[in-house]
């Protein structure tokens, strides 16, 4: 494995000395906000706190603060990058399941972009492939009232695809349909820092910012991804 991988934004924040859990949580909470979690890292010494989506680590006392990636030095894994990829709110997510499903990719789409709608052709030809698909509208106002549109119709996912890949619009979305989730979905873009589509994420870490073919997609779920 390179030492590069080792390059993470590293920030070091001062705590007061504390002991226990609720005692981490507080300190960290004091500097960072809300925590939406906190659970022993796998790295002896090391707490893993999730604020506003994002991973962190303190150290038992909360002295210190990282914020960076966590690597498995003996396999390589990015297990910071797995954590957030498993934390993902997939309920809010379109899912479309192809064959058996067992190759499991994350992505982050408007309905206007068009290497989005390559990307999701390119979906159709793969085998046994389980996609999670979060509405970002960044492209204006029109792909926000697509993607409600698309949040709005009886099977997501299928208008999702008939849109997608054949240019099929849904009808508008009715006054009534609550677009809570697709709000979250777009909130949560934000949160990761996505700044275009297509965005994705797959279950052994690795984040694409951008199109890949279907072919460079298949060789990663071979690869592990």
């Amino acid at each position: 494995m390179k030492l590069s991988l080792l390059a993470a934004t590293l920030a070091c924040v001062s705590f007061a000395a504390v002991a226990d859990e609720s005692d981490v949580r507080k300190a960290a909470e004091a500097k960072l906000g809300k925590v939406e979690k906190l659970v022993k890292a796998p790295m002896p010494g090391l707490w893993e706190v999730t604020v506003d989506s994002q991973i962190f680590y303190v150290d038992d006392k909360a002295s210190y603060l990282i914020f960076g990636n966590l690597l498995d030095m003996k396999t390589g894994r990015n297990i910071t990058a797995e954590r957030q990829f498993n934390s993902l709110p997939l309920e809010l997510a379109l899912k479309q399941v192809r064959g058996n499903g067992k190759n499991v990719m994350v992505t982050f789409e408007d309905p206007n972009c068009g290497y989005c709608k390559k990307l999701a052709k390119d979906v159709l030809t793969l085998k046994d492939v389980t996609v999670y698909t979060f509405l970002l509208p960044v492209l204006g106002d029109d792909s926000y009232e697509k993607s409600k549109a698309i949040w709005c119709a009886p099977d997501k996912a299928k208008a999702w695809v008939d849109w997608m890949t054949a240019g099929k619009a849904p009808p508008a979305a009715s006054a009534k349909c609550d677009v809570a989730g697709l709000n979250k979905s777009a909130q949560l873009g934000g949160k990761l820092r996505i700044n275009g589509t297509p965005a994705i994420f797959f279950a052994g870490g690795e984040r694409v910012g951008g199109y890949i073919p279907a072919e460079e997609i298949t060789k990663r779920f071979a690869a592990g991804g």
